[in-house]
């Protein structure tokens, strides 16, 4: 009997290898299996590079085009999966190989293209499957491609040139922006849960069949039809599956779409969808003027909040019986937040009874509260590093990563918690006015400080789980300082927590930094007086009800709604509604280990000895940059302050418009 060391692979026809820990390279003999049909090698971790090596032995390298045998000539199957560096495959298109190969799947690498090779010598090739693969820009140019699945891909843009192509599955392939040459494309599925709008590239193909699973607010044009923004991207289609994920049920929300014969199923409510008795304005001038927003932001808003909270139709109705769809519930809510006018006067300007008013007010907060906190959140990593470059193109203050700002919510008249009662109100302050972190606290003005050390914000810095990004040299000796926020001079000097210098006769360096600090600082100062100045009920002279979580969720609503709006009508792409993690590094800052006294006086001398060679802005220009921003800014609210007048006259605008 031969010795099973022995025996001769050449009729082997399933080959399966796992977990090549140390192998740099694919064997160099698997082509040479006549008999081979099925290839799967699963983790191999040091693969960088497939050469030539793996179509051909060194043998038949050797030998001219016209004698070298094909190589793979019946392997129909192959799975390459978790091969995590792998990002060169060579094969040039001269090299006859897998001439029978059906299915191939590519799954978690670094793969940049795929070879010349694979497209004009892989003739039968009708089903590939590319997931979790990084670097990948475009998928082209494969005659006999019948269904092609593309999952994860964060760097592919195109999908061209595919003549036979009838199902197309995309999932989370944010940059694909091309989709064309593919005439005979039946069924097309695109998976994104992010997804606001429909691509561009709708509009020039024609699939039989689209499945869709998106975010509520596409799902909401969608299920408008005809009047929608996307029905020039899928009227067309003879059929369409759309879906919208609450929670752990991925098909909550639907809209089930045919074309011929005309018919549109939704379990998104028909008065979701139809113009609202105070939303109906078809003159964007005056939405705008009533809801200090544009329309697209409204209905973002509107999609948002559709939940259990905001669900029972028929709970809220107008003083002559007609129900409030959720549109008319929006609408009243943002006038109950935007005024600061009596809740009655309010509720006879619209039609509906003060207990509406307040009712509706206080289920749309819990709605923002319950749906909405990823507009305010602490950034990743990404995000941070855009922060601080902007701080440092702005004010020329680098490594600044945002300002800690305080003000008070009173109590208002209604309440009974004393002359001092108010809501401490902690917020950290992005260049762009947006809230990044908000921290509310029931105190009176003696425990403030106490009270702010308290903070989660406070504990997590202090403990070098927050702030813990790249440091910044500031000194010839190697010298660094760590992210920081700045703050004024009622906070205290923190390693991770600058503030001004308060003595007298300060030196030129400590001028300089002075300077650039109370510049940055004004765009905190301002952000919480625009907070305020638009919605009127953080006044102390309006009404809060009584309990104060509800109070909370108010402040936090409205500090949501500022966000939203500054993301939606800046094109800014909107925040993830997925969890962020608080420690976005993974190393912990030694904080203890830092002398805040030092980080100050070293930073000041950096701005100062570095001023003159700055070359993105100048202190002067950054001045006047963020001068002309931030009071542009207050100009705007100002003239809307004018044009909106008091609380009376837009509630007699909104009742014109009804009558």
């Amino acid at each position: 009997m031969m010795s099973s060391s022995v025996v001769p692979l050449k009729i082997l026809r399933i080959l399966m290898i796992e977990d090549l820990a140390c192998c740099t390279l694919l064997p160099d003999g698997l082509c040479q299996l006549p008999y081979l049909e099925f290839i799967q090698i699963h983790r191999a971790p040091s693969i960088k590079r497939v050469g030539p090596e793996f179509l051909q032995s060194n043998h038949h390298q050797s030998l001219p085009p016209s004698h070298v045998v094909v190589a793979f000539p019946k392997v129909h199957q192959m799975y390459l999966m978790w091969m995590v560096e792998w990002d060169e495959w060579e094969w040039v298109e001269a090299v006859q190989a897998f001439p029978v190969l059906r299915e191939l799947a590519i799954v978690h690498c670094k793969l940049a293209s795929l070879p010349a090779g694979l497209s004009s010598q892989a003739r039968a090739l009708n089903k590939l499957q590319i997931h979790y693969v990084q670097g990948l820009t475009y998928v082209a140019s494969f005659a006999s491609l019948v269904r092609l699945e593309v999952g994860a891909l964060p760097d592919l843009e195109r999908i061209t040139n595919l003549a036979r192509l009838q199902i197309l599955i995309i999932a989370d392939c944010p940059k694909l922006k091309v989709l064309e040459g593919v005439p005979a494309l039946q069924t097309l599925s695109l998976d994104n849960e992010d997804m606001e709008t429909l691509p561009e590239f709708m509009g020039g193909i024609n699939p039989r069949c689209l499945d869709l699973y998106c975010s509520l607010a596409l799902l909401y044009s969608i299920a408008a039809g005809q009047s929608g923004p996307e029905w020039d991207k899928f009227g067309h289609v003879e059929r369409v599956k759309a879906y919208a994920r609450e929670g752990d049920i991925v098909k909550k929300w639907y809209v089930l779409y045919t074309a011929n014969p005309y018919n549109l199923e939704t379990n998104i409510s028909r008065s979701f969808m139809s113009a609202g008795t105070l939303s109906s304005f078809e003159d964007a001038q005056r939405f705008e003027y009533v809801f200090k927003m544009t329309r697209k932001t409204f209905d973002y808003i509107c999609s948002l909040v559709l939940g259990p909270s905001m669900e029972d139709m028929d709970s809220y109705t107008f003083i002559d019986g007609r129900v409030l769809c959720l549109e008319d519930r929006v609408a009243v809510a943002l006038i109950r937040l935007y005024s600061s006018g009596p809740s009655d006067s309010l509720g006879s300007s619209v039609g509906v009874s003060k207990s509406t008013v307040l009712l509706v007010a206080e289920k749309f907060a819990d709605a923002v509260h319950e749906r909405a906190c990823h507009h305010v959140r602490w950034p990743d990593s990404s995000e941070m590093d855009h922060i601080k470059s902007t701080f440092g193109k702005i004010h020329n203050l680098h490594n600044c990563c945002g300002v800690i700002r305080t003000t008070h919510i009173p109590f208002g008249p209604n309440s009974n918690h004393g002359e001092n009662g108010r809501i401490l109100m902690q917020a950290v302050i992005d260049p762009k006015m947006r809230i990044m972190n908000l921290w509310l606290h029931s105190t009176d003005r003696n425990t403030q400080l106490s009270s702010l050390q308290e903070s989660p914000l406070f504990k997590e810095c202090g403990k070098g789980s927050c702030l813990n990004g790249s440091k910044m040299k500031v000194a010839s000796d190697g010298s660094e300082v760590g992210e920081y926020l700045i703050g004024d001079a009622g906070y205290p000097l923190l390693p991770w927590l600058l503030t001004p210098y308060q003595e007298e006769n300060l030196s030129d360096p400590k001028v300089e930094f002075n300077r650039r600090h109370f510049a940055a600082t004004t765009c905190a100062r301002k952000a919480l007086a625009m907070l305020q100045e638009k919605w009127k009920c953080l006044r102390e002279d309006v009404w809060w009800p009584e309990n104060l979580q509800t109070r909370y969720k108010m402040i936090t609503a409205c500090c949501r709604l500022h966000n939203i709006v500054i993301d939606m009508e800046d094109d800014a792409g909107m925040p993830s509604a997925k969890a962020k993690d608080w420690n976005y590094h993974q190393q912990v800052r030694q904080v203890a280990n830092e002398d805040a006294v030092r980080a100050r006086d070293m930073l000041s001398e950096y701005f100062f000895t570095s001023r003159s060679s700055e070359s993105e802005v100048s202190p002067v220009d950054a001045d006047e940059d963020h001068e002309v921003a931030a009071s542009g800014a207050g100009d705007e609210d100002r003239e809307q302050e004018a044009q909106t007048g008091t609380a009376d006259e837009v509630a007699n605008d909104i009742q014109e418009i009804i009558v």
